[in-house]
């Protein structure tokens, strides 16, 4: 599905949400480093991992509203919240006013704002994309996403120490730019349930509201099958959560300063730190000039087999990493990493949007991207465990739970099937 004959939605999205994710990785990797030299890395720590507990929960409610309220509602809603937080944000580091507490907490409502805008985006792929053509468009937009992750940080480095004032301004600009582009551009397509009674009695009752949220959760709770994909994706989510923890560490303290390149009179040498950004930027690359690739391969096989071997790939590069330090097997250990990566980055959108509910897309997105959040919350863990038992032996365990991930998939994919043939059975 070529992107000329894309819903108009998605063409304003891709444009509007491209400008917004590269503004987003011009800050974004530098606030640990903020945090860290305003609060101390200990503090640090605590309010990053506060920060992403809040984003669960918004997550959450996310799912719920887009479902209740519509997709359009509340992507308009978060847009426009992030403009006036980035405002805020703005306001905390300019030339008249100092605040690193207002920044981390006008961070933290960005994160929340964020998480409401998620599942409304993903499930609005689901309603206008037919099922055989969702794979290719998930794919669009995660490229779309990497090459931010590539350009972002580089522009970050030269805006974000020097002219942050500035860069908050440019970002609360677009924001609203982004609002608009929703308000005056895109229809709603939440389907016609959710047209007829948008504020209820039930609405208008914060004690029913989250009691119908947690209902409506409990239902997908009830899902096995969906269970067992988020917890195999929050197992498997600890190998590439750890691009910017584990691996970063061992390349800084493990890997010596050695050459690179020695051509003709020209004699190129990197420490382990330097060797991490290339590193950081051949995955960036490699996911923004592949990932549509992949993904038309990828959904020639079936997804049981596609699911297993991404993290049976990403046990060996976790292995691969503990085993060495020169830069070029690193760079092959990383191709590795990659790899495991784009096999799946196009379809497990596609597969939640095939097991969830018409009526429910948007929490079933929501609920679904806890692989990710949850997963991000526990991979810290790592950094001290190798205080105990090592590099290696830290990236053997992490290697292992990728291993039962993929035991988890082979278990989801057998129920899945199951039911599948009980539901055909009962049709005929």
């Amino acid at each position: 599905m070529r992107i000329k004959d894309w819903d108009r939605n998605l063409k304003i999205r891709l444009f509007g949400e491209g400008m917004m994710n590269v503004l987003f990785w011009m800050f974004f990797p530098f606030m640990a480093i903020y945090f860290s030299d305003s609060f101390g890395k200990g503090m640090a720590g605590l309010l990053l991992v506060l920060s992403q507990v809040i984003a669960v929960v918004a997550n959450l409610v996310g799912g719920y509203c887009a479902d209740q309220y519509g997709r359009k509602r509340m992507m308009f809603v978060s847009a426009f919240g992030q403009g006036i937080t980035f405002i805020v944000f703005a306001l905390a580091n300019s030339p008249w006013f100092n605040s690193p507490m207002l920044t981390f907490i006008s961070f933290s409502i960005l994160g929340v704002f964020g998480s409401l805008y998620w599942p409304a985006s993903h499930a609005m792929v689901a309603d206008v994309v037919e099922e055989k053509d969702r794979n290719t468009v998930f794919a669009v937009f995660y490229t779309a996403l990497n090459i931010s992750v590539v350009a972002g940080p580089i522009l970050g480095g030269i805006f974000f120490f020097q002219h942050r004032f500035e860069l908050l301004l440019l970002a609360a600009l677009v924001s609203f730019g982004v609002s608009a582009l929703i308000g005056v551009f895109i229809r709603e397509t939440a389907p016609d349930k959710m047209q007829k009674k948008l504020v209820s009695e039930s609405s208008t009752k914060w004690t029913s509201f989250i009691s119908n949220q947690l209902r409506d959760y409990k239902i997908i709770v009830q899902d096995k099958v969906f269970l067992l994909f988020i917890l195999a994706g929050i197992l498997v989510a600890q190998t590439f959560m750890q691009l910017d923890l584990l691996i970063a560490v061992y390349l800084s303290e493990s890997v010596p300063t050695q050459p690179v390149l020695s051509l003709f009179d020209i004699n190129i040498s990197a420490d382990g730190n330097r060797i991490f950004s290339w590193l950081i930027s051949e995955n960036g690359l490699l996911v923004a000039l592949l990932t549509v690739y992949m993904t038309a391969k990828m959904s020639r096989y079936k997804e049981r087999n596609v699911f297993i071997a991404s993290c049976l790939i990403y046990a060996l590069s976790m292995v691969m990493f503990g085993h060495t330090t020169h830069v070029w097997m690193l760079a092959l250990a990383m191709f590795v990493f990659t790899l495991g990566e784009l096999m799946v980055v196009g379809i497990q959108e596609g597969f939640v949007s095939r097991l969830a509910p018409v009526h429910m897309r948007g929490q079933y997105f929501a609920a679904g991207s806890l692989r990710f959040t949850i997963g991000r919350t526990i991979a810290p863990a790592a950094i001290p465990m190798t205080a105990l038992i090592g590099f290696q032996m830290t990236f053997y365990l992490i290697s292992i739970l990728a291993v039962c991930a993929a035991l988890l998939y082979g278990v989801m994919f057998k129920l899945h099937s199951h039911q599948d043939s009980n539901r055909i059975q009962s049709e005929t």
